[in-house]
């Protein structure tokens, strides 16, 4: 029979043992992502958040070529639509995200420093944040964007969008990888998502080979209805065969009380 002294001798060495293997794990997981240790962190506390609180799960991982880029796309009904997005990859998701989140102190630092997100601005063309997603995608980075340009808040399946996807696509020579999220929790402010639980499902396509457009960004009909095809395809995931997608019109701007969306594409 095992004295208190060996006993405890005992239960030390487990958990000194559990504590190597957790370290070790940890070390392993994190080679295995590419992460940063910072971004590693938050992915440990974002994975917690996504599966208990919002209990999302998805139909299949994205289809991506390792080390090549891609662009992912989805709907916009939630300022956490981002998180669902992540889950179709084990690969950092780069985002193009509205100028004015990168002044809020440590929201900021996140975005910019930890995440690597790209500013852009809502109002007309940004050149430099579409050459930035273009230069990243070309480098093997993902980069995460929302066609529609702004949080649905309507009864409408999709918004119309604007053919930043296209362009970036194109001109990076990558696939879009189309995703449709069910059921994200939004109630009319960023905040508002963090304290809401919900049940959501996300549905990923197959990606779209670009390639035989490659050479062809410059051509407005063409970016028109490669726009158009990704609006049909997300709708399509979302089961709604039957949808006519529109494209926005050249001079679409968000209205003042939609500042609280997080993202932005690029404008035409």
């Amino acid at each position: 029979m095992l004295n208190a002294q060996t006993t405890n001798l005992l239960a030390q060495g487990v958990l000194g043992l559990l504590a190597v293997s957790l370290l070790v794990f940890v070390a392993w997981d994190r080679r295995r992502l590419g992460y940063t240790r910072m971004q590693y962190v938050l992915y440990v506390i974002w994975r917690g958040y996504v599966h208990f609180v919002w209990r999302a799960t998805i139909d299949r991982p994205a289809r991506l070529v390792p080390g090549r880029g891609a662009i992912l796309i989805a709907n916009h009904r939630s300022s956490v639509d981002q998180f669902f997005v992540q889950l179709a990859t084990s690969r950092v998701v780069r985002w193009m995200v509205a100028r004015e989140f990168f002044n809020i102190p440590l929201g900021g630092w996140i975005l910019r420093d930890v995440m690597g997100c790209i500013p852009v601005s809502r109002a007309g063309i940004d050149t430099a944040a579409t050459k930035a997603a273009i230069r990243l995608a070309q480098q093997g980075e993902v980069i995460g964007m929302f066609p529609e340009g702004r949080i649905n808040e309507t009864d409408q399946l999709l918004l119309p969008a604007r053919p930043g996807v296209a362009l970036i696509a194109l001109r990076a020579r990558v696939p879009v990888v189309p995703m449709f999220i069910h059921g994200a929790p939004y109630a009319g402010t960023v905040a508002s998502s963090f304290f809401m639980t919900a049940r959501v499902r996300v549905r990923v396509g197959d990606p779209i080979d670009l390639s035989p457009y490659y050479g062809q960004e410059g051509d407005r009909e063409v970016l028109r209805q490669l726009t158009l095809r990704f609006l049909k395809e997300m709708a399509r995931l979302a089961g709604h065969e039957e949808f006519q997608p529109r494209l926005a019109g050249k001079r679409w701007m968000p209205r003042p009380d939609e500042t609280d969306s997080s993202s932005q594409s690029p404008s035409e």
